[in-house]
C-alpha cells in the first residue's frame, strides 16, 4: 500500500499545487460551515433560552459581537443573514475546490495517456508477442478511467474527511469534553472497519478487472476476425465463448458490489450508532442540567457533519483499492523496458545500401533456432532474392534487419556500421519493408500513402502509385486519392493493398527496399508490370525480394536459398537452375504445364 501511495504521489507531480489549493479551499469552506451552527448555538443559549449571565464565555462573546442580547432579540434576522452569508462564502470556496481538483485531475490523466501511448510505441516486439491486444486496450481505457475517477473525486475527499473531523474538535472540547469523547467514541471502529474492507475489496476488484480484460480481448479478437468467424459459421461458438467469459466477469463484479453493499450496511449502522450515542449522552446531560440546548444542538450538527465524511472513507477506501489495482496494471506497461537505444548513436551521412550479415543466428526460444550462422552481403544497388520453404527463416531475417529483434549471435551492418550502433528510427527510415499482409489505416488512400513520407506532393504520390501499378485503380474510385478505406484496408482487394504498400514504401526513398512476399496477391501480369517498373528504378536502392512464386525473382541479380535456417545455395537464377538442389526442384515444380498458363506457388 505504501508503494502504491508513493507511486500515486509521483504521478501527481506537476499538479500537486492545484491539489494543495483545492484542499486549502476545502479547509476554508469546512471552517465556515462549522461557524453557521455555532451562530445558531449562540442565539439559542444566549438569547432564546438562558439569561446572558448564565451562559458560557464563548456564548457571551458571540452575543456581544452581534450587538448584545436585546439587539439580537429584536433583530433575529441578523443571525439568519450571518448564517446565509457564511454558507454562501463556503459554497464559493467549495466551487474553487471542485474546479482546481478537476483541472489537476485532467492534466494528470492527459499526461498519463500520452505517456502510455508513447511508451507502447517504444516497447520491443517481444513484449507484444506475449501480450494480448484486448488486455492492453482495457488497461489504456478502463484502468485509466478508474484512476481518473479516483483522482477527481477522492484525493480531495481525503482532505475533506480529515479537515471536517479535526477542525471542530478543539471547539467541541472547549464546549464540553465529555460530549466530545462521546462524539468520537466509534470513529476508531469505523476507520478500522474501512481498512479491513480495503484489503478485501482490493483483491476482489483485481480479479474482476482481469476478467474484464479477458472479456475485452474476446471482443477485440472476434471483431478483428469477424470474416473468419462467419466464413466457418462459428457465430454460435463465439457467442457461447463470450457468454462464458461474460458470466465469469459478472460473478466477480457481483462479488465486488456485494462487498460494497456489506460495507455500506455496517458503516451506516456504526455512523447512526455514533449519532445515537451523542443523542443519548446529550439528553441525559441536559436532563441533569450539565448541557445547554444550544450546545446539544451544536454537537448533534457537528457530529452529523464529520461522521458521514468519515463514513465516505469507506467508498474512498474501496475506490482506492480499485485505483491501486488499475495503476499497478498501468505500471506493468510503463515499467516494461523500451527498445534499447545506443547512448551515442552513429550517423550514416551517405547511405549506399550495403548490407552485411556476419554469422547471424537467431531463436525466438532458446530450444528452437530459426536462423543458423547466416553470412550474406548485399552490395549497393543490387537486387537479391531469398527463396525457401515456409519456416526457413526468410521473414525472420527481415525482422532482424529492422531490429524488431536482435540476433542471438553475429552482427548485421548497414554501410559498414553495426545496426545496433544506429538510432532505431534512423535505421528504419533507411529500410522500407512491404509485408505480405500490409496494414492500412482507416484513412484516405492519400493519407495512407503519405505514411511513407509526410511531405510528399500529389505528383509524387501519383508517380509512386504508377510504379506500383495502382494509380489507375485509385483514380477509378469516385473520390480518387481522397477515398477512405475501411479498417485494415478491408474495402480493398488483397492485390490493391499490396500495391498501395509498395507505393508507400517507394515514397519513403529508402536505401534498402525489402519486398517480403509482397506480390503474392497480384496476378502474374500485374506482377510483371511492377517488376519491370522497379527494374527501371535500378540504381536507386538495394532491393531484397523474398518470394515463394519464382516468377517474382526474375529481376534478381542473385538468388539465395534458405532451408531450415541455413543458406544452402546462392547464385544467379540460371546457375541455380543447372545445379541439383532445392532451387532446381522448386523451379521444376513451378514450370510444369498449367491449364491457365500460370506458375504455381510453392
Amino acid at each position: 500500500m505504501i508503494s502504491s501511495i508513493q507511486a500515486l504521489w509521483r504521478l501527481m507531480a506537476g499538479s500537486r499545487a492545484r491539489y494543495a489549493a483545492a484542499i486549502a479551499s476545502l479547509a476554508i469552506a469546512s471552517s465556515l460551515l462549522y461557524i453557521a451552527p455555532l451562530v445558531a448555538q449562540v442565539v439559542i443559549d444566549g438569547v432564546l433560552t438562558r439569561g446572558l449571565a448564565t451562559s458560557s464565555g464563548m456564548v457571551q462573546w458571540g452575543v456581544q459581537t452581534m450587538g448584545g442580547r436585546a439587539f439580537v432579540a429584536e433583530h433575529l434576522w441578523l443571525p439568519a443573514v450571518l448564517i446565509a452569508a457564511t454558507t454562501a462564502v463556503a459554497g464559493v470556496f467549495t466551487y474553487f475546490r471542485g474546479r482546481l481538483a478537476a483541472g489537476a485531475t485532467e492534466a494528470i490523466t492527459r499526461r498519463l495517456r500520452d505517456r502510455l501511448y508513447d511508451h507502447l510505441q517504444r516497447l520491443p516486439c517481444t513484449y507484444f508477442d506475449n501480450a494480448e491486444t484486448g488486455d492492453l486496450v482495457q488497461r489504456c481505457t478502463s484502468d485509466v478511467e478508474t484512476l481518473r475517477m479516483f483522482l477527481a473525486e477522492h484525493i480531495v475527499e481525503v482532505g475533506r474527511a480529515v479537515i471536517m473531523f479535526f477542525v471542530p474538535l478543539p471547539l467541541l472540547w472547549l464546549i464540553d469534553p465529555t460530549m466530545t469523547l462521546a462524539g468520537v467514541a466509534l470513529v476508531p471502529i469505523i476507520i478500522g472497519f474501512s481498512s479491513v474492507f480495503f484489503l478485501r475489496v482490493r483483491r476482489a476488484f483485481k480479479r474482476a478487472d482481469e476478467a474484464e480484460a479477458r472479456l475485452t480481448t474476446n471482443v477485440q479478437e472476434n471483431l478483428s476476425g469477424i470474416r473468419v468467424v462467419r466464413a466457418f459459421a462459428r457465430q454460435a461458438y463465439e457467442c457461447e465463448r463470450f457468454a462464458g467469459r461474460n458470466q465469469s466477469h459478472r460473478e466477480l463484479d457481483r462479488r465486488v458490489y456485494s462487498l460494497a453493499a456489506y460495507f455500506w450496511a455496517v458503516s451506516d449502522f456504526l455512523c447512526f450508532s455514533q449519532v445515537g450515542l451523542v443523542t443519548i449522552v446529550g439528553l441525559v446531560r441536559m436532563a441533569n442540567g450539565e448541557l445547554s440546548v444550544g450546545a446539544f444542538f451544536y454537537f448533534l450538527t457537528a457530529v452529523n457533519m464529520f461522521i458521514f465524511p468519515l463514513r465516505m472513507l469507506g467508498r474512498l477506501v474501496a475506490d482506492f483499492g480499485k485505483a491501486t489495482v488499475a495503476f499497478a496494471r498501468l505500471r506493468e506497461i510503463l515499467d516494461a523496458p523500451a527498445e534499447a537505444q545506443p547512448e551515442h548513436p552513429e550517423v550514416i551521412v551517405d547511405s549506399r545500401g550495403l548490407i552485411e550479415l556476419d554469422g547471424v543466428s537467431f531463436a525466438y526460444r532458446s530450444d528452437a533456432p530459426v536462423l543458423r550462422d547466416i553470412s550474406l552481403t548485399l552490395k549497393p544497388r543490387e537486387t537479391v532474392a531469398i527463396v525457401g520453404p515456409s519456416g526457413s527463416g526468410k521473414t525472420t531475417l527481415v525482422s532482424l534487419l529492422l531490429r524488431l529483434y536482435d540476433p542471438t549471435e553475429g552482427s548485421i551492418r548497414l554501410d559498414g556500421v553495426d545496426i545496433r550502433a544506429l538510432d532505431r528510427k534512423d535505421l528504419r527510415q533507411r529500410l522500407s519493408v512491404v509485408m505480405q499482409e500490409p496494414f492500412l489505416f482507416s484513412k484516405t488512400l492519400g493519407e495512407n500513402l503519405r505514411l511513407g513520407r509526410r511531405g510528399a506532393t500529389q505528383a509524387e504520390l501519383e508517380q509512386a502509385a504508377s510504379t506500383a501499378c495502382v494509380h489507375e485503380a485509385i483514380v477509378a474510385f469516385d473520390e480518387g486519392y481522397d477515398t477512405k478505406v475501411g479498417e485494415r484496408g478491408v474495402t480493398l482487394s488483397g492485390g490493391q493493398r499490396q500495391r498501395l504498400a509498395i507505393a508507400r514504401a517507394l515514397l519513403q526513398r529508402p536505401s534498402v527496399l525489402v519486398l517480403d512476399d509482397a506480390l503474392s496477391a497480384v496476378d502474374t501480369e500485374t506482377e510483371s508490370m511492377i517488376l519491370t517498373a522497379l527494374a527501371k528504378r535500378g540504381g536507386r536502392h538495394t532491393t531484397l525480394i523474398i518470394a515463394h512464386r519464382l516468377s517474382t525473382i526474375a529481376v534478381a541479380d542473385r538468388v539465395v536459398v534458405l532451408d531450415k535456417g541455413r543458406i544452402v545455395q546462392s547464385g544467379s537464377v540460371a546457375e541455380l537452375r543447372r545445379q541439383p538442389g532445392p532451387f532446381a526442384r522448386l523451379w521444376a515444380l513451378q514450370q510444369q504445364d498449367q491449364p491457365t498458363g500460370e506458375t504455381r506457388d510453392v
